[in-house]
């Protein structure tokens, strides 16, 4: 099919893509405000992320989503061009050209914030556990703190890297630094609101180690990963307690909503579109 002049074409980039919702997700976008555009899938060589993105937009390419393993690599690609969500965070998931350079975006803390207000929970004043100190763990760092949360823990498998991701935190806000601890997974000792993983490990069918931690009443468990069956994390937090669990589908459409704001001006209504999604996941 050719594309008529005004189709925006978009993609999402990183290694591998092929099992991505993000085509689904903004063509229904597309439909839903009647931007027309095509999206696609741009398999990047690990050592090539740079000539994928200039080759993406020389030929005329609007925006780029940014997956793994590329986040940390668009963050530096953009030089100057950083917004002040992806300056702090260190990582960048939303690409797009503006006034001849390049610009970047992190829109997964957006993402995460809306689709936890989604399940009826404000973050302000809750005590939050985040278990993971890698680029998803990043993104959302900030914003949580910028939410208002009372106190946040970061723990991960490497402490140093807990503690390198505090470090960031520390250099760049701190005035928010008495709010973060950081060590390993052994160490998230105490009671929590949120406890939310940020890990891959439900995609090798595990769940973290946290068995100190404790789940207050009433606390949401919030895995960044999703499938058609609650995955070994959530598994895991309803027999420890939690009161409500989610998975991340919900802030896999809400940063794209995000994404496709920033690009296009206009803000789409991810109910729909999510609603839509979990039903052909579930195979309904």
């Amino acid at each position: 099919m050719n594309d008529s002049p005004s189709t925006r074409r978009f993609a999402v980039v990183g290694n591998p893509v092929k099992h991505s919702r993000s085509p689904a997700i903004h063509e229904a976008f597309g439909r839903q405000t009647g931007i027309p555009l095509r999206y696609g899938l741009l398999e990047s060589p690990l050592d090539g992320f740079a000539r994928s993105v200039d080759g993406f937009f020389a030929q005329g390419g609007w925006g780029l989503n940014v997956t793994v393993p590329f986040k940390e690599e668009a963050h530096a690609l953009c030089g100057t061009g950083l917004s002040e969500r992806a300056r702090l965070a260190g990582a960048v998931n939303t690409l797009w050209m503006q006034d001849g350079g390049l610009r970047g975006c992190n829109t997964d803390g957006v993402g995460l914030l809306a689709d936890i207000a989604r399940q009826g929970i404000d973050v302000a004043g809750k005590r939050v556990l985040l278990i993971g100190a890698g680029g998803a763990a990043k993104g959302v760092l900030f914003p949580l703190l910028e939410a208002g949360c009372a106190r946040l823990r970061i723990v991960n498998r490497s402490a140093g890297r807990a503690q390198g991701l505090k470090d960031h935190l520390d250099a760049q806000l701190a005035e928010h630094a008495g709010k973060v601890s950081a060590g390993a997974l052994d160490r998230a000792e105490g009671e929590w609101d949120i406890v939310i993983n940020a890990t891959s490990s439900s995609l090798a069918g595990e769940a973290p180690a946290i068995a100190s931690a404790r789940y207050a009443p009433g606390a949401l468990a919030y895995d960044m990963m999703y499938g058609p069956h609650p995955t070994p994390f959530l598994v895991q937090a309803r027999a420890a307690g939690a009161g409500h669990v989610a998975d991340g589908l919900g802030m896999l459409v809400e940063q794209a909503a995000e994404a496709f704001f920033i690009w296009n001006g206009v803000r789409p209504d991810a109910g729909p579109v999510l609603a839509h999604l979990r039903s052909r996941m579930q195979g309904r």
